[in-house]
């Protein structure tokens, strides 16, 4: 089972090997192993949680990290303006498994990354729905599931795109000073 994944939306082009260069040796100093795979995506696991303000030193439990290009961002179905621009690249960052430390965790690498990569981070839904979510989203709403955001210091937008059937959903796109108050949230958790 794959875990939760956010995107780190960039808005000045880099090669994907000059941001390795700059992140591996990062992940490195609280990482082990940290491994470049065949297809290019950056795979870690986290020895010492605390480095990125995990509040649990050890996070035993958690499983796989992993970082790539995303290909489809930015998308021609996404409309980004709401934003002061339009990113021109994007990463994706995820958790190789499911649970309340991977989620958290998760928040805790997106954020140290956001800053040092001076990205936005797209959640990849509306955060504050129900999770897990189910087919029937029995008791959602999207104005209670906005609620959550709209009352958090920092610049969270909604993004508006299409999904496989056709239909438009929207999603939460925060900057760093957003993230770090949702992390802070009771309701925290990341949206996949």
């Amino acid at each position: 089972m794959s875990g939760p994944a956010v995107g780190l939306l960039l808005f000045g082009p880099r090669a994907f090997e000059d941001i390795l260069a700059d992140v591996v040796p990062w992940l490195e100093s609280f990482c082990r192993p940290v491994e470049v795979s065949a297809d290019g995506t950056l795979d870690f696991w986290v020895e010492d949680g605390s480095a990125v303000g995990f509040p649990v030193p050890d996070p035993t439990g958690v499983g796989v990290f992993f970082l790539t290009e995303d290909e489809e961002t930015p998308g021609e179905d996404e409309d980004y303006s709401a934003l002061s621009r339009p990113p021109v690249q994007g990463l994706v960052l995820g958790a190789g498994c499911s649970g309340p430390a991977n989620h958290r965790l998760l928040g805790h690498l997106a954020l140290a990354l956001a800053q040092r990569l001076e990205a936005l981070v797209d959640f990849g839904g509306l955060l504050g729905s129900p999770v897990p979510r189910d087919d029937t989203d029995e008791g959602a709403s999207p104005d209670r599931a906005r609620a959550p955001a709209a009352a958090l210091p920092g610049r969270v937008v909604e993004v508006p795109y299409e999904t496989g059937d056709g239909g438009r959903e929207v999603g939460h796109v925060g900057d760093a000073e957003f993230l770090a108050a949702w992390l802070r949230h009771p309701d925290f958790h990341m949206v996949k």
